[in-house]
């Protein structure tokens, strides 16, 4: 029994259950509010809370900003429990999908994602980064990180003004382009009420169009800026689901390279590691769905085997992709 459900999962169509788990993930996020589903504050992913009637759940990166711009005597009092709470639940949610709420829960991911299918209806071909290009953007989204922990903290100082509130929030796109599938159009404004604001306001529209753009021009182009995605890597050595690999059984053939959406070398090239998962890895699991060896990459959950290579899986999908072109 067991053995025969594990079969059918290892040869399922791994683009089709991701296209409809997105999907899932989207409607709740962005439309859940209006069945009064609620899933609290602390998600790590991009359910927007600007998003203010539909969301589903809110972004554990808002709560974090407001937070960590309390004053110091206020932060590091009884209150700071409170923030180490949210702290707590965010981890607990981000335990169980490990970085694949980006590649199956994010709303921004998903957008992503749909531009590069309306790229590639077009046959406009995408971009790709050389390998020291590539060096130096991963290092981008931890600079984000380390500024949207220091300047909200820098608020409660009294450093900066408090109408930064929350800064990475201002620069999102996900705070101009969420609330527009619920018709809510307001956040493409320009806030003119105070110097910072407009500021920030001003390149929150800049960073949305450069966010568009780039989408359109490279697979998941905002994934290497994601400042969430660094603090779920910071993590993901805890997390449940893994992606491991057999570098024994690898031949090195290049096909797990060739379908990942963030370029990752080190998925073909490196046969030591048994914890493949590196800090762009959106877990998308298209590397063990590309794979021709038998159990060289395979995901786990709490150590139980859940997808992994086979030979079989390989040829059905191939198969099933031939016959659709």
């Amino acid at each position: 029994m067991i053995k025969n459900i594990r079969k059918k999962i290892n040869n399922g169509d791994l683009r089709r259950f991701r296209f409809w788990l997105q999907i899932f993930f989207f409607l709740l996020f962005v439309y859940g509010g209006y069945l009064s589903i609620n899933l609290g504050q602390n998600i790590p992913t991009f359910a927007c809370g600007f998003n203010s009637e539909g969301q589903g759940a809110t972004c554990y990166l808002i709560p974090l900003q407001h937070q960590l711009a309390l004053s110091s005597s206020t932060l590091f009092s009884m209150a700071g429990i409170a923030v180490l709470i949210g702290f707590s639940y965010f981890v607990l949610w981000f335990l169980v999908l490990n970085k694949g709420w980006c590649g199956y829960a994010c709303p921004l991911g998903t957008i992503q994602d749909w531009i590069t299918s309306l790229r590639s209806r077009l046959g406009i071909p995408y971009a790709s980064y050389t390998w020291e290009q590539f060096k130096h953007l991963k290092k981008i989204k931890y600079i984000l990180l380390v500024l949207m922990v220091v300047i909200p903290m820098g608020i409660g100082a009294g450093f900066f003004s408090h109408d930064m509130s929350t800064p990475f929030c201002m620069i999102c796109p996900g705070r101009t382009l969420i609330p527009i599938f619920t018709g809510d159009f307001s956040q493409l404004t320009i806030d003119f009420s105070s110097k910072t604001k407009m500021i920030l306001t001003t390149l929150g529209m800049l960073i949305t169009g450069i966010f568009l753009a780039g989408s359109f021009f490279k697979k998941r182009f905002f994934c290497f800026f994601c400042p969430m995605s660094a603090l779920h890597f910071m993590l993901s050595k805890l997390a449940f689901l893994k992606l491991k690999k057999d570098g024994s059984k690898c031949t090195k053939c290049g096909d797990c390279y060739t379908v990942c959406d963030m370029q990752i070398k080190e998925i073909a090239d490196d046969v030591e590691s048994k914890n493949i998962l590196q800090d762009d890895c959106i877990m998308c699991l298209k590397c063990v769905s590309a794979c021709p060896e038998e159990g060289a990459l395979e995901v786990k959950f709490m150590g139980i085997p859940v997808f992994e290579a086979t030979v079989e899986g390989y040829i059905k999908r191939m198969e099933k992709e031939n016959k659709n072109g």
